[in-house]
């Protein structure tokens, strides 16, 4: 198995094991793009991916990822890929902002989005997401809670 296919599968059960208040089944939807996230601690990431992609694996370190897909005629049933500027930011309950840097991941028919960031035991972060589609879809945005446990 090669990284890239190792990283595909391995985002895919992210997706699928963390989605904090959409189930894997349901991703949000907006218009004719689909888009499925994930966030979680770094340390559930297997070895050879996070290496792969410069990660420092650690319960104190969250992520997050997400990817867009575009339905259409002319692609598969799960859409095609689309790239996008992402702006991220998050607050905590006590309303502490911070914002996020966002890298992009593009393996050709995939590109995928993802962020690394300190969290703390029990910490609670409210993200809401820009996404401006760069095929000159409008900007949404997508919002949603995690808790990260670092214990």
């Amino acid at each position: 198995m090669t990284i890239k296919t190792a990283f595909y599968a391995a985002i895919g059960l992210l997706f699928a094991a963390f989605l904090p208040t959409v189930q894997a089944d349901t991703p949000v939807t907006v218009g004719d793009y689909t888009v499925h996230f994930s966030a979680f601690t770094t340390d559930t990431l297997q070895p050879n991916m996070a290496k792969a992609y410069n990660i420092t694996r650690s319960k104190n370190r969250g992520m997050f990822t997400l990817s867009i897909m575009k339905k259409g005629n002319d692609v598969s049933p799960m859409g095609k890929a689309v790239k996008a500027k992402i702006e991220a930011k998050a607050s905590n309950l006590t309303g502490q902002m911070r914002a996020f840097d966002v890298r992009e991941i593009d393996e050709g028919n995939a590109v995928y989005y993802i962020s690394v960031f300190h969290v703390t035991q029990g910490e609670t972060l409210d993200f809401d997401i820009k996404i401006t589609p760069l095929d000159g879809g409008k900007p949404f945005h997508v919002k949603f809670r995690q808790a990260f446990y670092t214990n």
